[in-house]
């Protein structure tokens, strides 16, 4: 038989160590969605902790047996004294590994039995016929759900668990294998004898199909004593039997599939038919098929969750950055606000002053008669007149006086409102509502439960059509909402604080961490799907890595393989996010597609771990294109084509470049390229392409341009030598002062007008006002349309470097 899971279990191993406990992420903000999925990950954890187990089902008792005993190798099971399916009532039988041979009965999952069976008895060659079926006389329901558990010294057992599949009436085939996914990962094995299938047979495996979709192995074993079959009367494989029909017709086989239901290229397990004694073998392949099929579902269900949660991490990474961009400039926004709000009831108050004077003498005058009468029959409170005519006291003067007072302000109050509402209208159409909505904006970017500025504004606006004529009025309103916006800015300094700290996390830790995870379940997958390629010969070296030559991986051919040591965790890292914003990438025709990533973790014989990038193999790369140049026109016209890979990228920076076998540029090893939200500040990248502000540690997708502009540059010279303002300098460092003063590439005479222009703007110093690279494409096809419309009016001219 071989070994049947044997070469799975390092996968098993890598696949048990990804899913292996990590550190949580803060449950800070929308981070704390980041977690595992609870289905995928106990149908992961089951496919860890599952070991496979051999399924046998049946026409009848006698085949099923008759299998077994082919399967071990030895005659364990009767066959020949069986009586038939109606007479036999076969028990679940169990087979495992042990050191010495022993049958016991046992209730599945659970505990044995004290029962004494035959087996118990003496010696036997074959299990007694007894202890194999259930007496129709037991009474005990644990004895006949009890399943016969026999451990043998085998060497096939030492790798897999058979069971035997008890008699129908006695448990449905459907519940047996429900109770072995369980605990089990079950290759299914059906044994025929008969040339077709019954009706409940049909129906038997209907109600599988119907329930799981496990593929089976079907064999149809030899009848007893005719082990060597004739040659000349084996049907010929191109011939279907009729069960092989009754399985297309359930939908087990296929109309291509062959008879003996050999492997094809998908993946993914298939059922398999086999009538010939002698390729039972095939059992082996149809086994690591299924534990394939399984581990490649794995790894991909892994890889998902994996990259889902890193664009997770992504997204929250820009919001976050969005958030320390905006929130300042809105709460510098309100300061404005609230000033200008401020300014306005001041100016109003004043203006108003006078006017609000009139206004109350004016309407006391109307009021007086009125507001006498009132006074008049008011009863005073806590005021006691004495009823012997004696003098009021002073004190119950003026508390009448306060009482009078109160009751003319309350009036005064009422009748002056209405009047002062066209005053403070327009304060509500501008600036209190623009104030009113960037505090519910900031509030609902701040973690609270109570929008506390926003509520006490509503009470201002709504004391403002209820003045209180008092001396306390003035200040009030603008005292409370300076203090309360005080206190807004307070809690989002604060909570900016902690967001920084969070996207610092998220860039340096948390994703680094998920886009190893991906890297490394994406590899599983890959490998078990296509193996390890094969590394040819060696086509040239970089700093980090060995690009060999791969004849063919995976369906495609020829590769270039990129095999990369990483020195340590930051390499690592850097390595994992670029192999997951290449496959982020949509599919262009000038970007190189990236077929899939093998971790090898006995690289240089055991000495290393690599990582090992299958890619699409080019012609050559961008500057031995420049030195085989055949004219000025194709150059430029290299130069155009090679915008369309930065557009498609964008915003990436810095990246190698490589042309097809049409001369048109190619863009792979995205190297340090990140989305900007996940810029660290740290400086990387080729000296002579890096623009000035990226030695502040401050830059955004500008220095894309700046990149562009300084490649342009050696596109329209057509030489790899470096710009004579940069070959002076004798080093990296003088280089880089250079830059930061001002200093770039000269211009050539075989320059364009329009080339020059669009180099000096693309490397401005002022990063602002550097063009867009959607800008930057257009002027470069206008240019090539030009020079093309140019030389077509001059057949006789070509391309020379004057044009």
């Amino acid at each position: 038989m071989g070994s049947l899971c044997g070469s799975f279990l390092p996968f098993l191993t890598r696949l048990s160590v990804l899913l292996s406990p990590h550190p949580p992420f803060p449950q800070a903000g929308q981070l704390s969605c980041i977690s595992f999925p609870a289905k995928e990950e106990k149908y992961l954890q089951q496919i860890v902790d599952c070991l496979p187990c051999i399924l046998i089902l049946g026409q009848d008792c006698n085949v099923k047996c008759q299998l077994l005993n082919l399967l071990l190798g030895v005659q364990v099971l009767p066959t020949a004294k069986l009586g038939s399916e109606e007479s036999c009532k076969l028990r679940r039988l169990r087979f495992t590994y042990g050191t010495q041979t022993r049958v016991s009965l046992a209730l599945p999952g659970q505990y044995e039995l004290v029962h004494t069976l035959v087996a118990h008895q003496g010696t036997w060659e074959t299990i007694p016929e007894e202890d194999l079926e259930v007496q129709e006389d037991s009474e005990d329901a644990a004895h006949v759900l009890a399943e016969l558990e026999v451990t043998m010294h085998h060497t096939l057992l030492q790798e897999v668990d058979i069971v035997v599949a008890p008699w129908q009436g006695l448990r449905p085939t459907v519940d047996v294998l429900g109770d072995l996914v369980t605990d089990f990962l079950p290759v299914i094995t059906y044994a025929l004898h008969k040339d077709e299938l019954s009706e409940t047979e049909e129906r038997e495996l209907q109600e599988i199909r119907k329930y799981f979709s496990f593929p089976i192995f079907f064999f149809k074993v030899p009848k007893l004593g005719s082990e060597i079959i004739d040659s000349s009367t084996r049907r010929m494989e191109s011939e279907r039997s009729p069960l092989h029909r009754q399985l297309i017709d359930l939908g087990y086989l296929s109309i291509s599939h062959c008879n003996w239901g050999a492997p094809g290229q998908d993946p993914k397990a298939q059922s398999m038919l086999v009538e010939q004694s002698e390729k039972l073998r095939h059992l082996s392949t149809f086994c690591h098929q299924v534990l394939q099929a399984r581990l490649v579902d794995a790894a991909r269900a892994l890889n998902l969750v994996h990259c889902c949660c890193l664009d997770i991490c992504i997204n929250q990474a820009f919001d976050m950055q969005r958030d320390l961009q905006i929130t300042p400039k809105r709460l510098e926004y309100t300061r404005k606000m609230e000033n200008e709000l401020y300014e306005s009831l001041m100016n109003i108050a004043n203006r108003k002053q006078e006017e609000m004077k009139d206004m109350i003498v004016e309407t006391l005058n109307t009021m007086k008669e009125q507001l006498l009468e009132d006074a008049a029959n008011m009863e005073f409170k806590d005021v006691i007149v004495p009823d012997n005519g004696e003098p009021v006291g002073t004190r119950e003067i003026k508390c009448c006086i306060r009482e009078i007072q109160e009751l003319i302000i309350s009036r005064l109050n009422q009748a002056v409102a209405n009047k002062l509402i066209s005053s403070v209208d327009y304060l509500r159409e501008s600036f209190v509502g623009t104030l009113e909505r960037c505090l519910q904006s900031l509030e609902k970017s701040q973690d609270v439960s109570v929008h506390i500025t926003s509520n006490n504004l509503k009470q201002i606006l709504n004391a403002a059509y209820h003045v209180e004529v008092t001396f306390h009025s003035g200040s009030s309103v603008t005292r409370m909402l300076w203090e309360q916006i005080k206190q807004l800015e307070a809690g989002h300094s604060g909570r900016l604080e902690k967001t920084e700290d969070l996207w610092l996390k998220v860039r340096k830790d948390h994703a680094p961490r998920l886009a190893r995870l991906s890297l490394e379940s994406r590899s599983l997958q890959d490998v078990l799907l296509h193996r390890k390629p094969k590394l040819g010969q060696e086509l040239g070296r970089g700093q980090y890595g060995v690009v060999y030559l791969c004849d063919n991986w995976g369906g495609h051919f020829p590769c270039a393989l990129k095999s990369v040591v990483p020195p340590d965790e930051k390499h690592w890292n850097d390595l994992a996010l670029e192999f997951h914003y290449m496959r982020s990438l949509p599919k262009h025709e000038r970007l190189v597609d990236l077929h899939g990533s093998v971790i090898d973790y006995n690289y240089g014989g055991g000495s290393s771990i690599a990582v090992l990038l299958i890619m699409e193999r080019l012609h050559r790369d961008l500057y031995t294109g420049l030195k085989v140049r055949r004219g000025e026109g194709r150059v430029r016209s290299t130069g155009s084509r090679s915008a369309a890979p930065f557009l498609a990228c964008h915003p990436f920076f810095f990246f190698k470049r490589f042309l097809d076998k049409q001369n048109r540029a190619k863009i792979t090893d995205l190297g340090f390229c990140k989305p900007e939200a996940m810029m660290s500040g740290s400086i990387v990248g080729t000296p002579i392409h890096m623009a000035p502000e990226l030695f502040t540690g401050k830059y955004d997708n500008s220095v894309d341009v700046y990149a562009f502009g300084i490649l342009f540059w050696y596109i329209c010279s057509g030489s790899v030598k470096l710009p004579e303002a940069f070959e002076r300098c004798a080093s990296k460092d003088h280089l880089w002062n250079n830059v930061r003063r001002g200093v770039r590439p000269e211009r050539l005479p075989v320059f364009d007008e329009e080339c020059w222009q669009l180099m000096e703007a693309c490397w401005d110093g002022d990063p602002s006002q550097r063009p867009l690279l959607g800008i930057v494409q257009p002027m470069l096809q206008g240019i090539m349309d030009r020079l093309c419309k140019a030389n077509s009016e001059q057949p006789n001219r070509g391309l020379d470097d004057s044009t």
